[in-house]
């Protein structure tokens, strides 16, 4: 039980930070391009209550990613739907990976602590093998999330780029099919090879990229979580 709670406590904060911040930032951007309808229904905070989604949730900690309820936007009040439903998009993603970026730089900071008079300190070590399986598991779950979100189905940010950039007959098409696409995505996950032959050597091979020679702590933070 004591593991469990651990496992649950170091993953809570990081998941929580990249899933409600992905959503916050698909709202920002449409409130900066014309669109105020997030602000207005007071989405545009941290406050978790407001993003949660209950399945969603329960799902980083099954699975190791999750998601949150979408901030809503009203593209006919952009400035320029078309193309400021791409910026809007990729809000969410992009911010995944500058929270990667950020998750990179507390690994390394972490280490670098570990060569100073601290690491002597009691407690110093009390708190750093949780602080780094956090930025570990921050650095996973925030490319997870934004390399999946990346996927050209809608609803997915990657489908609604892709339907920003095509023709209007194609991007009429891709758009009938947003209704199904979370039954699509599930089919293509738990039914096919998409996961285990394209999306997750993809995210390890970023994870391994951006972390260096701090990926030996991602392979044991991970191993951890989810290693049973």
């Amino acid at each position: 039980m004591d593991t469990i709670l651990m496992k649950l406590s170091v993953m809570l904060v990081p998941a929580l930070l990249a899933i409600i911040l992905h959503e916050v930032a698909h709202g920002y951007v449409a409130d900066r391009l014309g669109d105020p309808t997030a602000r207005l229904l007071g989405r545009l905070n941290l406050n978790p209550f407001r993003h949660l989604d209950p399945i969603g949730t329960v799902a980083i900690f099954v699975f190791g990613f999750g998601w949150a309820r979408p901030v809503p936007v009203n593209a006919s009040n952009l400035r320029n739907p078309r193309r400021d439903m791409i910026w809007v998009s990729l809000a969410g993603p992009l911010t995944n990976l500058a929270l990667a970026g950020i998750s990179v730089l507390l690994l390394h900071g972490i280490s670098f602590l570990e060569t100073t008079s601290l690491a002597g300190s009691e407690l110093f070590t009390e708190m750093i093998r949780p602080l780094r399986i956090m930025a570990a598991f921050s650095l996973y779950i925030n490319i997870l999330l934004g390399v999946f979100n990346l996927l050209p189905i809608p609803p997915l940010d990657g489908g609604r780029v892709l339907t920003g950039i095509l023709p209007g007959k194609q991007a009429a098409w891709l758009l009938r099919l947003e209704p199904f696409g979370f039954v699509v995505l599930m089919a293509l996950i738990f039914f096919t090879d998409v996961w285990s032959q394209l999306l997750s050597p993809v995210i390890s091979l970023l994870v391994h990229r951006l972390a260096g020679s701090e990926y030996i702590y991602v392979e044991k933070a991970m191993s951890f979580l989810f290693g049973g």
